[in-house]
């Protein structure tokens, strides 16, 4: 079975494996995108192996490594030295923390033109502990979020987690499909993120992939209200 799975008009997911964050197992996903000049933009690579490399380069030639966030760059510099064409793309939290990788400038709410006017961006700012940039790709209505929308499983969240973490996943929220609670409490200013919600929720995303737990094939926008409702 392929690893990377067809979801829609030029984009595909990959399961990857689970990593440790701070003693909780969280499971990790990424997003291919074909773009109209047929180079691929890769969204959050997970670990990469042989067969996944294979396929990837099956699909086109990678010219976009994305970081959304400054915890979602664990396996960029392997993807880097893989494709070391790839131009590495993050907002400036990613791009302060990871000093030992080139980036290109900072995304904030547009996306380059060498995107090919596919992808937009949206960036979720107001709270000291982190910012996220949230992208959507139009032909496949898509919204690809990664830790501003977490919707672990019961299931998964009893698998792989201590009953005590499991507790804190329902306090959290993030069996719910939110962010988790310490990060939504970060969040002073609310105006700015508020806006990017509804600029992101008035393009109507059928679908929903985000990093970590079940994503959504249907009614997206309908979850994306459930689940960005904490800001106002």
């Amino acid at each position: 079975m392929k690893r990377l799975q067809s979801i829609g008009q030029d984009i595909w997911l990959c399961e990857g494996g689970n990593v440790d964050f701070y003693g909780f197992a969280y499971n990790t996903r990424m997003i291919v995108v074909r773009l109209p000049d047929a180079s691929l933009w890769v969204w959050s690579p997970v670990a990469m192996d042989d067969e996944l490399k294979s396929e990837v380069e099956e699909l086109g030639g990678v010219a976009h490594l994305v970081s959304p966030n400054k915890i979602h760059y664990l396996f960029l510099k392997d993807w880097h030295r893989a494709f070391p064409d790839a131009k590495l793309w993050g907002p400036a939290s990613t791009i302060d923390k990871c000093t030992d990788l080139e980036f290109e400038m900072a995304l904030s709410k547009s996306a380059p033109q060498s995107w090919g006017d596919v992808i937009k961006v949206f960036h979720f700012t107001g709270s000291k502990a982190m910012d996220e940039l949230v992208f959507f790709h139009r032909a496949s209505s898509t919204a690809i979020l990664a830790d501003l929308s977490e919707n672990f499983s019961t299931e998964f969240v009893k698998k792989n987690w201590h009953s005590w973490q499991v507790w804190l996943a329902k306090f959290w929220g993030i069996l719910e499909g939110k962010a988790p609670l310490e990060w939504r409490l970060s969040f002073f200013k609310k105006f700015e993120p508020r806006a990017e919600r509804d600029r992101l929720l008035a393009l109507d995303p059928k679908q929903v992939v985000m990093a970590h737990g079940e994503g959504q094939r249907e009614n997206g926008a309908a979850f994306l209200t459930r689940s960005l409702s904490w800001l106002g």
